[in-house]
């Protein structure tokens, strides 16, 4: 990844869209651990989760989650989920986030020198040619190495840098829950570095 430790940085976090590439790749972020790497990596300004939720739903799975960011130093955009039914007959919830992610892009980007997006979807290639035309950095963190590949090959070309969340498996993953490859080349190395001690 290109920072500077003179960037001030601002992450946008579809919320939605990282859980189903991190869940397609196998592991589960630790959002603690994401703010630390993105701390370190230049001054971090501002930490943006978007996600829609279900109201009157008794008990919401993403619920803890999003207390947790909420008192954790992200700055939390909700709004409430609608509900369809899908041609199988089935219930279902839709809560597009791509307007407020829009919104609050271009905002900060007359604050922030490098902006990255958690987010593989075409939608955004427009939001970040724009952005870089008013002489901001965009990042892109999504993954092509998932089945099905869910970042856009467009938002990926258009964007100055691309991180598959792959990459970031061992840096922001939760170790127990870290793919069978990713464990299986870790055992590896500390196997090897075992090795190399005796």
């Amino acid at each position: 990844m290109t920072f500077y430790p003179t960037d001030r940085l601002a992450l946008f976090i579809d919320g939605a869209n990282l859980y189903s590439a991190a869940k397609g790749l196998g592991f589960d972020i630790d959002y603690r651990k994401l703010l630390e790497e993105f701390r370190k990596r230049g001054k971090l300004i501002r930490a943006y989760y978007y996600t829609a939720l279900v109201e009157d739903q008794e008990y919401s799975p993403i619920r803890p989650l999003v207390d947790w960011l909420d008192y954790n130093g992200f700055r939390l955009v909700t709004k409430p989920a609608r509900e369809y039914t899908d041609a199988q007959g089935r219930k279902r919830w839709r809560g597009d986030m791509d307007v407020e992610i829009a919104v609050d892009m271009m905002e900060m980007a007359g604050h922030v020198d490098h902006l990255v997006l958690f987010s593989g979807d075409g939608d955004f290639r427009v939001l970040v040619e724009a952005i870089q035309r008013k002489g901001c950095r965009v990042t892109v963190v999504s993954t092509v190495k998932s089945q099905p590949p869910m970042a856009s090959d467009d938002l990926r070309r258009q964007a100055d840098n691309f991180v598959d969340l792959a990459d970031l498996a061992e840096i922001i993953g939760r170790p127990s829950r870290l793919p069978r490859m990713i464990q299986e080349a870790r055992a590896e190395r500390e196997a090897e570095a075992d090795a190399d001690v005796d």
